[in-house]
């Protein structure tokens, strides 16, 4: 297929309610929305899942905007692409850039499946016909909020709960939720807050049956968490430590995890996504796939490669009406009972709606 054009969105988009970790709050979300055309009028849609900041890695959405505009787009207007595989090649000059790269590689995965008549979870080799559901929720001033958070999401049939935590918001706060709550199935993200310092207060989570602990020590680290897996009983799940293939091998030989949360924007795009999930179901290591705060466009991509088989635990893709009061896709994403289907329909399987995406675009260029 032929690149005839590129469309950069920049995205202005406010969620329901503020969620917080241990980086910081977020509400108002500025994202990059990538459009990929081919010369028969067909359009692949990727997300650029940065933040405005960089807290959570180095990337942030103006310095996405400048390595798509400058060195990735011309990389693909007007070429000839058989596979998007060969995206990986094209981009290999360019070191990490994980977001701005899977948010292009994204879109023209998406072109690639519409030009095949086939959907992007069947051209990535998923099988399932829906995919388990968990929810992500954010570190709370008062616990009673946080606790009405869980009561009504279990009610609402999510298949697992995950709390943030940071020191000083983390046993006291695992105490009351067993204690209101001792059979849900749970677990913790602690986004890099803790160090070996720490190994006390995390060896003491062990009597809350927890099904992980996420990246509890610092990002990019796997040596401090090979330690702490040897102490501690409670899986450790890796996270930001995992940004390619080679990490994910390093981490699983020297025992650094027994679980890996995948992201597709950080690890570069479904690509390397899927080379990860195949040397994991080899190694006998789980998937699930997290969140990133995404709109409707991102998520329908992480509810594709969570069609793989090896995602076995649930991930993070929450319905679209969790964070947005309006969605950009039609139709939206919906949990029910636990689960949200996988479309059938040729490419991610929604529309992405044009009037929503002019109302909510903040600045936007084209390349031909």
């Amino acid at each position: 297929m032929r690149i005839s054009e590129v469309v950069m969105y920049k995205i202005q988009m406010r969620m329901k309610n503020p969620f917080t970790t241990s980086f910081g709050t977020e509400q108002d979300r500025l994202f990059l929305i990538i459009e990929a055309k081919n010369d028969d009028g067909l359009s692949g849609w990727g997300e650029c899942v940065t933040s405005e900041l960089p807290l959570y890695i180095e990337e942030f959405t103006q310095s996405a905007w400048h390595m798509l505009a400058d060195n990735l787009i011309p990389l693909v207007v007007k070429q000839e692409i058989n596979h998007p595989d060969e995206l990986q090649e094209k981009f290999q000059p360019f070191k990490r850039n994980n977001l701005a790269k899977s948010a292009l590689e994204g879109a023209i995965w998406d072109l690639y499946a519409k030009t095949r008549g086939e959907s992007l979870a069947n051209a990535l080799g998923g099988t399932k016909k829906k995919v388990d559901v968990g929810i992500s929720l954010g570190i709370e001033d008062d616990i009673d909020d946080l606790l009405q958070n869980i009561k009504e999401k279990t009610e609402e049939g999510y298949k697992r709960i995950k709390i943030k935590i940071k020191p000083g918001k983390d046993l006291n706060v695992l105490h009351e939720v067993r204690k209101n709550f001792p059979d849900i199935p749970l677990m913790v993200d602690a986004n890099s807050a803790y160090t070996l310092d720490h190994v006390d207060t995390l060896k003491k989570m062990d009597k809350y049956d927890l099904m992980m602990i996420e990246q509890p020590l610092t990002a990019g680290d796997i040596i401090d968490h090979a330690t702490l897996q040897k102490q501690i009983e409670t899986p450790v799940c890796l996270d930001e430590s995992i940004h390619s293939y080679e990490n994910a091998r390093q981490a699983i030989e020297i025992g650094s995890c027994k679980i890996i949360n995948m992201k597709v924007g950080r690890v570069g795009g479904l690509t390397q996504a899927k080379r990860i999930h195949d040397m994991c179901d080899k190694a006998g290591i789980p998937l699930w796939c997290g969140g990133m705060l995404e709109s409707g466009v991102g998520r329908a991509h992480n509810i594709a490669i969570t069609s793989l088989s090896n995602f076995t635990l649930p991930g993070d893709t929450a319905s679209s009406s969790r964070y947005w009061e309006e969605d950009i896709i039609s139709p939206e994403v919906v949990m029910k009972d636990g689960y949200v289907d996988v479309p059938e329909g040729p490419g991610i399987g929604y529309e992405v709606k044009p009037g929503f995406l002019r109302r909510n675009t903040v600045e936007l260029k084209v390349f031909q």
